[in-house]
């Protein structure tokens, strides 16, 4: 399985004061602006013509899901966002929008997402 990172998360204590910042003032473009249920929200931005940032990207999240079974990594079910998350089910096309949330032994957060190809 070949692992990217993709995206870095930048804890905020104002969303709407960092997404202004970001968008208004650096140029940067909003992915994803979701509620993720629980009062949480996920903004998604990317500089002006890139895709770049810390998360890691697979291009079949099953598969990435099932290797990581198999190294005995406990691997949390996978989740499809793009409208108010939900738990995948096994007809769901996860290109874009599956994602597993993760966190190491340290407990540090990351995400691993499904790409299945680049443009």
């Amino acid at each position: 399985m070949n692992w990217t990172l993709e995206v870095v998360v930048v804890p905020v204590t104002d969303i709407d004061r960092a997404r202004a910042f970001y968008e208004g003032g650096l140029d940067f473009h909003v992915d994803h602006d979701l509620q993720m249920g629980g009062g949480r929200r996920l903004v998604q931005l990317t500089p002006p013509g890139s895709l770049q940032g810390v998360q890691l990207v697979v291009n079949d999240l099953r598969a990435a899901c099932e290797e990581l079974l198999a190294r005995g990594v406990d691997a949390p079910e996978i989740q499809v966002l793009g409208g108010p998350p939900r738990p995948a089910t096994p007809d769901d096309d996860l290109n874009h929008v599956g994602f597993l949330f993760m966190k190491d032994p340290d407990g540090n957060g990351f995400a691993v997402q499904q790409i299945s190809a680049r443009p």
